[in-house]
C-alpha cells in the first residue's frame, strides 16, 4: 500500500493534486488552515491510493511525497 504525505505548512491549496488524482481521494481540508492561511490538501482514503504519484508530479511546490 502506498503512503502519501503533504508538507501542509508549504501547501498553498491550489488543488492541482486534487484534479490529478485518478482515484479522486485527495481533497482540500475543510477545517484545517495552515500557517499561510490556506486550506492544505490531504488524502481522505489512504487505503485506496495506488501510488501512481500523479499528485506529486503535478504539485508546483513539491510538497507531496509518495512512498510505495
Amino acid at each position: 500500500m502506498a503512503k502519501v504525505t503533504f508538507n501542509e505548512a508549504l501547501c498553498k491549496g491550489c488543488a492541482l493534486c486534487v484534479d490529478a488524482c485518478p482515484k479522486g481521494i485527495i481533497a482540500l481540508s475543510k477545517t484545517h488552515i495552515n500557517q499561510k492561511g490556506y486550506y492544505p490538501a490531504q488524502v481522505e482514503e489512504m487505503d485506496k491510493c495506488i501510488g501512481c504519484a500523479s499528485c506529486a508530479r503535478m504539485c508546483p511546490d513539491c510538497v507531496i511525497t509518495v512512498e510505495r
